[in-house]
């Protein structure tokens, strides 16, 4: 396995869970900011459907890359920290574009870690079906639902991710929403638009998050 020290991620060959490939572009192997209040690895699943001008992790978009890591390696690392750390957090790109997420996190919780789960909400139907194996999730809200497009590119998809907020909300799965904002997009009143909106639907946590201009995937946003 090699190691990207700027980032802590750990990087070497695909894998399998099943019959279906786990693509996992990277590996944190101890945080304590990624699920609140728990020691816990994030594990980087590779892919996304969206591409948001602002992404930092450029490197995740793409389906199918090269250098990845063993779905056995991951195992392997994380029953040697059985005991360590409480909670094991699947991030992306997004995790829930692969079918082998369920299984996945079945495993990991088979290891007796909590599971926390970074999305965007693109798949609000793979998302209810892994609400029984959920203890905690960071939602994105980029923005309200008609403005999504100006930021991932992808029509509609504010309609899915708000979809997914709807559920997580029903189901109860404690909670954090974040929004990270767009330079030159969300000002004063679309910001509060969103909080107002937000609150209403039930959401307790809410967290701005400036954007990260060093690596964004439009570099004129930087300008």
């Amino acid at each position: 396995m090699g190691v990207d020290e700027s980032s802590g991620i750990v990087a070497t060959l695909p894998a399998r869970i099943g019959s279906e490939p786990l693509r996992v572009g990277g590996l944190t192997p101890l945080t304590t900011v990624d699920y609140p209040g728990e020691l816990a690895a994030v594990v980087f699943c590779q892919g996304c459907p969206w591409r948001c001008r602002y992404c930092h992790n450029a490197h995740l978009l793409p389906s199918v890359a090269a250098g990845l890591i063993r779905w056995a390696e991951v195992c392997r690392f994380l029953e040697a920290r059985r005991g360590l750390l409480d909670a094991v957090v699947f991030s992306g790109g997004e995790p829930t574009l692969q079918s082998s997420l369920k299984g996945a996190m079945a495993q990991v919780r088979a290891l007796g870690f909590k599971i926390g789960l970074h999305t965007s909400g693109a798949y609000p139907a793979r998302l209810k079906a892994l609400l029984p194996l959920l203890d905690w999730v960071g939602l994105d809200i980029k923005a309200l639902p008609d403005d999504y497009p100006a930021i991932t590119g992808v029509p509609k998809s504010g309609e899915r991710a708000w979809e997914s907020l709807e559920i997580l909300l029903a189901a109860g799965v404690p909670l954090e929403v974040r929004t990270t904002i767009l330079p030159g997009h969300e000002g004063d009143a679309v910001l509060a638009s969103l909080k107002t909106r937000l609150a209403a639907l039930g959401v307790k946590t809410h967290q701005i998050q400036q954007c990260r201009m060093e690596r964004v995937r439009d570099p004129t946003l930087s300008a």
